[in-house]
């Protein structure tokens, strides 16, 4: 069987999450993982749950259409919303098989209000975050819930837990 599974990013952390997840989930199966570059196709620091959602199905699109040769196509995206005068966090991930669908969404944790300003004018979350914390590129490190939860949940883990609920479809074939 077809053990290939793309990733809709070259970012180290989102492939050593989709190899975690697809392990966790498939244990008895190798896999053989690529990252690839393609677009989201939605703003490049998406602010709604709708948008994340649409980026990560994006990701994992143009990835099954551009490297067709492979069993999975994995989009994660990253995303933020606002509540009220609040901003919550969080990700999607979607997973493409020729036959199914799954798709999950991470926890949700609040960004701090340093943070949220830096947003509002403009920044990514990212780059929010490396400006009120002191890191550099921390969105391929740790991330903003490594460094609120002082690594107690890093931004692998964080995407573990959702590749899995989200591989659910592809575990339970016959009902879904």
């Amino acid at each position: 069987m077809n053990s290939k599974i793309i990733v809709a990013s070259k970012n180290p952390i989102k492939i050593n999450a989709t190899k975690l997840g697809f392990q966790k989930v498939f244990a008895s199966m190798n896999f053989e993982l690529e990252g690839v570059s393609v677009p989201s196709d939605v703003s490049d620091q998406p602010m709604t749950n709708k948008e994340t959602l649409q980026g990560a199905t994006n990701r994992a699109t143009h990835a099954k259409n551009d490297f067709p040769n492979a069993a999975y196509w994995v989009g994660i995206e990253g995303g933020i919303e606002k509540m009220g005068e609040e901003m919550m966090a969080f990700a999607w991930i979607v997973i493409l098989s020729n036959e199914k669908k799954g798709k999950a969404r991470t926890g949700t944790f609040f960004l701090p209000n340093k943070v949220v300003e830096l947003i509002n004018q403009g920044k990514e979350l990212g780059e929010a975050d490396d400006i009120v914390f002191g890191h550099s590129n921390s969105k391929q490190k740790n991330g903003a819930v490594g460094i609120l939860t002082g690594n107690l949940i890093d931004r692998t883990q964080f995407y573990v837990e959702a590749m899995v609920l989200a591989l659910i479809p592809f575990l339970n074939k016959e009902i879904y």
